[in-house]
C-alpha cells in the first residue's frame, strides 16, 4: 500500500489522495476549459431532491446557450430528506467526473446530505479531466473537498432547479459568462447588506476559499483545506441566530483554521438586519459579532457582498486568485475556466 493510502469504507473505493496537497506553497489553481456551444453538461442532485418543473426550466435555460444538458440517473430519487441513497448520489457525481465528454457538473439544489458523500468523490478523475462544479449552500462541501484534494476551481452559482423569480435573467447571464468566457468577475459591496458595516480597511490578495458558514465549520477535522494564504469567503442562510454565527466563528478560530488568512470576504447573512441589536443580547447585532471575531485576525475584511442565499444570485469563482479592496468596495476574481 502506497504512502497516504489506507483501507476505508466501500463508498471510498476508487480514490486515494496525497495528504501533502494542503501545504501553503501549493495554492496554484487548476482551471477547467471554458464551455462552448455543443458541450455536454451533467445535472446531479448531491443534496436534497429538486422539483421536476424547476429542473426542466434549468435544462431549457442551459440549452438556450447551446449546451447539451443531461440528467444524472438519480436526480429525482428521494431517501428521507435527501435526493436518494448516499451511494446513488455519489454514483451520479463520480459518473459525471469520469465521463470525459461531460464539461461541467451543475447541481440541482442544496439542502442536506452532501456532507455525507464527499469522502466518496473521485477527485483523481477531476484532476485528470478538469470540469467545474456549480452550486452553493450545501454544495460548499464539494467545493471545499475538490479544492483540498486537487486544487480545482469551482463556481458558487445558481442551481439547475431553476426559478425565474428567484434567479432571473441577470443570474443566468452571470452563470453563462462564468462557464463560457474567461472574463474576470468583479462584485461591488452593497451597503444595504447586513454584513456591510463589518468591513475593516485594507487590500488583500489570495485564493478565494469558502462558502456557506455552517458548511465550512462542519468540515473542521473532516477535510477543511488549509486557509494559509487564502481569502475566506463566508455567507449565512436565514434560520439561526447570532449565537450560531458566533459559535461557528469561534470554532474556526479555536481549531486554528483561520491561521495565515490574508483577508475575509463576507456575503449575505440573511435574517439579520443592520438594526438587529437587542437589549437581551447586550445591544449587539450581527455587525458587532462579526467585528468582534474578525478583528482578532488583523486582516482586511470586506463585508456587504451581494452573494449568498438571496434572490438573483451572481456566480463567483472559488479556488482562483481574488483581491478585496475595502476602499473601492470590490471583490475581483480571476475566472474558474481557461
Amino acid at each position: 500500500m502506497s504512502a497516504g493510502c489506507w483501507p476505508v469504507s466501500p463508498l471510498l473505493a476508487g480514490w486515494c489522495e496525497d495528504p501533502r496537497v494542503d501545504t501553503p506553497d501549493n495554492l496554484q489553481s487548476l482551471r477547467s476549459p471554458r464551455l462552448r456551444p455543443g458541450d455536454r453538461v451533467r445535472i446531479v442532485s448531491p443534496a436534497s431532491p429538486p422539483s421536476r418543473e424547476g429542473v426542466a426550466r434549468g435544462v431549457e435555460r442551459l440549452s438556450s446557450w447551446g449546451l447539451r444538458a443531461e440528467l444524472g440517473e438519480h436526480v429525482f430519487d428521494q431517501w428521507g430528506y435527501m435526493a436518494g441513497r448516499d451511494e446513488d448520489r455519489a454514483f451520479d457525481l463520480n459518473s459525471a467526473f469520469r465521463d470525459t465528454g461531460v464539461r461541467a457538473v451543475i447541481t440541482t439544489r442544496g439542502g442536506k446530505g452532501t456532507y455525507r458523500i464527499v469522502d466518496a468523490l473521485d477527485t483523481d478523475a477531476l484532476r485528470r479531466d478538469p470540469k467545474p462544479v456549480v452550486g452553493f449552500s450545501d454544495i460548499t462541501h464539494i467545493h471545499l473537498t475538490v479544492w483540498a484534494r486537487c486544487r480545482l476551481a469551482g463556481l458558487h452559482g445558481p442551481f439547475a432547479d431553476w426559478s425565474e423569480e428567484w434567479s432571473g435573467a441577470a443570474s443566468a447571464d452571470a452563470l453563462r459568462r462564468a462557464l463560457m468566457t474567461t472574463d474576470p468577475v468583479t462584485l461591488l459591496r452593497d451597503p444595504a447588506e447586513a454584513s456591510a458595516a463589518a468591513s475593516m480597511d485594507g487590500v488583500a490578495t489570495g485564493i478565494l476559499v469558502g462558502g456557506n458558514l455552517d458548511a465550512v465549520r462542519t468540515e473542521i477535522g473532516a477535510g477543511l483545506p488549509s486557509l494559509d494564504g487564502a481569502i475566506l469567503f463566508l455567507e449565512h442562510q436565514k434560520g439561526t441566530g447570532l449565537g450560531e454565527v458566533d459559535r461557528a466563528l469561534t470554532q474556526l478560530a479555536r481549531s486554528g483554521a483561520l491561521d495565515g488568512l490574508r483577508g475575509v470576504a463576507l456575503g449575505q447573512f440573511l435574517g439579520f438586519e443592520q438594526s438587529t441589536a437587542h437589549p437581551a443580547l447586550g445591544g449587539w447585532g450581527l455587525v458587532d459579532v462579526l467585528r468582534d471575531q474578525l478583528a482578532r485576525l488583523d486582516v482586511p475584511v470586506l463585508g456587504g457582498l451581494p452573494v449568498g442565499h438571496g434572490a438573483h444570485p451572481p456566480t463567483i469563482p472559488l479556488g482562483t486568485e481574488a483581491t478585496i479592496d475595502t476602499a473601492t468596495g470590490t471583490l475581483t476574481l480571476q475566472p474558474a475556466v481557461a
